[in-house]
């Protein structure tokens, strides 16, 4: 077995729109996971990673903290971009290189999604400050986000290759 798949045919639009479908689906479901085992405390909460990376970039604190309002909560839509961002581009990338090499497929993503989170949660994240250093961090944060990118990427697997094995039946009709 080859680690390419060279006699599959890459429909690039199918799987750019796939990913970006998986990414909204699965950033929802992530969203939610944290809802069900929060990955930081309240304090830590109060200016979340997504908000300061971009204050490390320079971004002021009156942008990064802008909230909508919906239901009586103050929602950080900053956040949200973020979040759905760092989300729909992983998937994107998730179902391009998936296409030509399927071990990246490996088990649904589990390991793909588990890769993710080693890289940015215990290495980039806190190299650049982002994030207390991976010893720092509470094992409950730890399960949380171990764990919540498993279920984000195992999402990713799921509707992506649903909604692209979707997309290249119709063109083939």
């Amino acid at each position: 077995m080859s680690l390419f798949n060279s006699h599959r045919q890459l429909n690039l639009p199918a799987a750019i729109i796939a990913g970006g479908a998986a990414g909204i689906v699965s950033g929802l479901v992530k969203l939610g996971w944290e809802n069900v085992l929060p990955p930081r405390t309240e304090a830590r909460d109060a200016t979340n990673p997504p908000q300061t990376l971009l204050e490390q970039f320079g971004i002021p604190a009156e942008v990064t903290h802008a909230t909508y309002h919906y239901s009586g909560h103050s929602l950080p839509w900053v956040s949200y971009v973020i979040h759905f961002g760092f989300s729909t581009t992983f998937a994107v990338l998730y179902q391009i290189i998936g296409e030509k090499i399927p071990a990246v497929k490996k088990d649904a993503g589990t390991w793909f999604g588990l890769a993710i989170w080693f890289a940015f949660h215990l290495g980039l994240m806190p190299a650049m400050g982002t994030v207390p250093s991976a010893k720092d961090q509470p094992k409950e944060e730890h399960v949380s986000e171990a764990l919540g990118h498993i279920a984000w990427m195992v999402t990713n697997d799921l509707v992506g290759a649903e909604v692209y094995r979707r997309l290249v039946a119709e063109k083939n009709k």
